[in-house]
């Protein structure tokens, strides 16, 4: 099963909130309005720093800020700030050597192109609308339905 780490989710969630309110939050702020505990918080926001997602701030007023507006942070960047980069199988990955029959495997270069496609469609999908919350979607119907009829 090809799945994100907890920590990722975390991450999702924990920038999902500091683009819906802008401003510097400290650790604890943030800890307590996401529901994740802070420690996990606390070690996010060091890894999201590194990778340039979030911005430190010192001082009495200090805390994190996104570094950038969220319409410019996409899913594929916070997956590979936590779980580095995206790659399906080993094939793929930015190292050479990592397997042993390359050469002789029919998959080596489709892999390629089916990892491109999933990290395409990461990069596609920005923090801003991952963040919008629709608590309930609108319920479409059909058109050219005719209304029930009862019968007397």
């Amino acid at each position: 099963m090809f799945r994100i780490n907890r920590l990722t989710d975390y991450a999702v969630v924990v920038l999902g909130e500091m683009s819906r309110s802008p401003g510097v939050r400290t650790v604890p702020q943030i800890a307590g309005d996401t529901g994740v505990p802070l420690p996990t918080v606390a070690k996010l926001m060091k890894t999201l720093a590194h990778a340039g997602l979030v911005a430190s701030h010192r001082g009495a007023g200090g805390g994190y800020t996104l570094s950038r507006p969220p319409v410019g942070i996409t899913v594929a960047d916070i997956i590979e700030a936590i779980e580095g980069p995206i790659a399906i199988t080993t094939c793929v990955e930015e190292t050479e050597g990592q397997c042993g029959i390359e050469t002789l495997c029919p998959m080596h270069g489709h892999w390629s192109r089916i990892n491109q496609a999933i990290r395409g469609s990461l990069e596609r999908i920005s923090l801003a609308e991952i963040a919008t919350v629709t608590l309930f979607p609108p319920v479409l119907m059909p058109t050219g339905l005719a209304e029930p009829t009862t019968r007397g």
